[in-house]
C-alpha cells in the first residue's frame, strides 16, 4: 500500500503519540480503572479523534484508510484507548445521518474535541448475537418516547456521556422492522448504569445501562421509526475493519518486543533468535498480522470506492481478535518465566483484544454474514 504525504504526516504524528504518551503507562491505566479524559482531550487537539468526519463539525475529512492508519498506530500504544477514535467513527457518523441537525452541531464537535464518549447500546440480556430480538421498549407519549428495560455488555457503559440506543417501538413479531434507534444524553433523568469486573479492557469499562420511564423528545430519534435497525446498522461494516486494525496494532507492539528480547537473550551460548524453534514462530506471526492488515486495508479501500464491502469487514472482524490473540501469546512464550509475569504487557494485550472475539459480534456471527453474502440469507439458514 503506497500512501500518500498527507497520509505519512497522519501516521506519523499517531505514531509519536502512541509510543510516547500511551505505551509507557499502558499497563498502568489498567491497574487505576480509570479512563483518562485528559489523554482523550489531548487527543482530540492533535486531530487523531474522528478523523474522517467533515472539517466543519472538527474532522479532517480524511477517507478510510487514512483512517484505518491511526486506529492501528493508537493500538500500538494502548489497545483501549484507540476504542475511542474506532467508536467516535462510528457513532458520529450515525449522528451526521440519521439525527436531526441541532443535535449533530451539539455533539459531533464535542466528540472530535474529545469533551464526549457516546456508548452505542444494541445487547440486551437476553441475547445479542440476535440483535433484531430486542425487548427495550419505547412508547409514544405525545412529543416523547418513554423508554423502559436494559442494555447489557455496553462497552463504555459507565464513562459515556451520551448513549445511541436500539429500542422497540413496533410489536415482538416484527423482528428488526419495529426497532427505532434513538439518542440520549446520560444526564437524562432515569438512566443508571453499573460497571462490571471484566478479564480485560479495564480503563474502558463495560457494564449494563437501565432505562427507568426515561423521557426522550422526538428530536432525538434516529432515522425512521421503525427503521432504525436496519439504517443504523449499516455503519458496522466500517467499525469492523477498524476493530481488525487495532488488533493488528496491538498484535505488532508484542511482536517488535519479541523480536528485540530474542536479539538480547542469550541461551547455550548465543542470543535465542539465531534457533528456529524462537524465530519462526515469530515469522509466522508477522506474516499472519501482515495479511490481517492487507484484508482490513482492503476493505476500507473498497468502502472508499464505494463498493460492497460487507463480507471483508466480517473477515476482519473475526480474524483480527483470534490471529492477534494467538500471537500475542506466543511472543508471551518467547519470553519464558519472565513472559509470566506481569510486568511485561503481553498478558494484557492477549485480555484485551480476547474481549472483541465475543463484543461487535463474535466470530460465528461473522462467519455466518460471509456464508450469506455467497449463497444467500435462506440457505444459510437451512444449514444452521
Amino acid at each position: 500500500m503506497v500512501l500518500t504525504d498527507d497520509q505519512r504526516a497522519l501516521q506519523e504524528t499517531a505514531r509519536r503519540f502512541a509510543r510516547e504518551r500511551l505505551l509507557p503507562d499502558y499497563q498502568k491505566r489498567e491497574k487505576l480503572g480509570v479512563l483518562d479524559r485528559e489523554l482523550i482531550s489531548e487527543m482530540g487537539s492533535l486531530g487523531l479523534l474522528g478523523v474522517d468526519l467533515p472539517e466543519e463539525l472538527g474532522g479532517l475529512g480524511v477517507d478510510a484508510v487514512t483512517t484505518g492508519l491511526i486506529a492501528e498506530e493508537l493500538a500500538y500504544g494502548d489497545f483501549n484507548i484507540s476504542a475511542v477514535p474506532v467508536g467516535i467513527s462510528l457513532n458520529a457518523a450515525i449522528l451526521i445521518r440519521h439525527a436531526r441537525p441541532e443535535v449533530v452541531q451539539e455533539w459531533v464537535p464535542r466528540m472530535t474535541r474529545g469533551d464526549a464518549i457516546v456508548a452505542i447500546c444494541l445487547t440486551e440480556p437476553r441475547g445479542g448475537s440476535d440483535a433484531s430480538n430486542l425487548q427495550l421498549k419505547a412508547r409514544r407519549d405525545g412529543e416523547h418516547f418513554v423508554i423502559n428495560g436494559e442494555k447489557t455488555s455496553i462497552t463504555f457503559a459507565d464513562r459515556a456521556d451520551a448513549y445511541l440506543i436500539f429500542a422497540r417501538t413496533g410489536r415482538a413479531d416484527e423482528g428488526a422492522k419495529g426497532v427505532t434507534a434513538f439518542f440520549i444524553p446520560g444526564d437524562t433523568p432515569g438512566i443508571s448504569r453499573t460497571h462490571f469486573d471484566d478479564v480485560g479492557s479495564a480503563i474502558i469499562g463495560r457494564g449494563s445501562v437501565f432505562f427507568d420511564d426515561v423521557r426522550v423528545p422526538l428530536s432525538h430519534m434516529l432515522g425512521d421509526e421503525g427503521k432504525g435497525f436496519t439504517q443504523v446498522m449499516q455503519g458496522f461494516d466500517y467499525s469492523r475493519a477498524l476493530i481488525g486494525l487495532q488488533c493488528c496494532g496491538a498484535a505488532q507492539a508484542s511482536l517488535d518486543e519479541a523480536w528485540a528480547y530474542s536479539k538480547e537473550r542469550e541461551a547455550f551460548g548465543r542470543p535465542i533468535g539465531q534457533f528456529q524453534g524462537v524465530s519462526f514462530p515469530l515469522a509466522e506471526g508477522e506474516s499472519q498480522i501482515a495479511a490481517v492488515r492487507q484484508l482490513c486495508y482492503h476493505a476500507l479501500a473498497l468502502r472508499d470506492a464505494g463498493q460492497p464491502h460487507t463480507s471483508e469487514a466480517a473477515m476482519c472482524k473475526w480474524m483480527g481478535p483470534r490471529n492477534a490473540f494467538d500471537v500475542i501469546h506466543q511472543c508471551l512464550l518467547t519470553f519464558g518465566h519472565y513472559g509470566w509475569s506481569k510486568d511485561l504487557p503481553h498478558q494484557q494485550r492477549m485480555r484485551d483484544v480476547m474481549g472483541l472475539e465475543i463484543g461487535d459480534g463474535t466470530a460465528q456471527v461473522m462467519k455466518l454474514i460471509i456464508a450469506r453474502q455467497r449463497i444467500g440469507r435462506a440457505a444459510v439458514q437451512y444449514l444452521s
